[in-house]
């Protein structure tokens, strides 16, 4: 079965390097530098993992993380914020995301973050 990945992040740099780390076949990542459209693209592309930076632009990584989460349809989807923001654990807590990363991060514990995710 064919995993989906939605990655939200306005820099368009690591956008490119998360997306290059995790395509491997079986797997289709997405990318969006803005998160205004999360409902619409939730529903488009049916992820099983979503990684949201934290201070993208419009609404907000936080905000749109709580539109997912607050449709109890979306209970599958396994949610990653990312951030330097210093109470990121804390916020990633506050909104229910199943795990956070601090930026800047190591790659292979981000890629093992997310495959720890996406088997469970």
């Amino acid at each position: 079965m064919e995993q989906c990945i939605l990655i939200y992040e306005d820099d368009r740099d690591l956008l490119e390097l998360c997306k290059i780390i995790l395509t491997e076949p079986g797997r289709t990542v997405k990318t969006f530098s803005r998160c205004e459209n999360i409902l619409t693209d939730v529903h488009t592309f049916q992820p099983d993992l979503i990684l949201m930076d934290l201070w993208i632009p419009e609404i907000g990584g936080k905000r749109a993380i709580e539109l997912v989460k607050e449709d109890k349809q979306n209970d599958h989807i396994a949610v990653i914020l990312f951030s330097a923001n210093a109470e990121i654990e804390q916020i990633s807590d506050d909104i229910g995301a199943d795990g956070f990363l601090r930026k800047p991060f190591d790659l292979m514990n981000f890629k093992r973050t997310v495959e720890n995710l996406l088997v469970n």
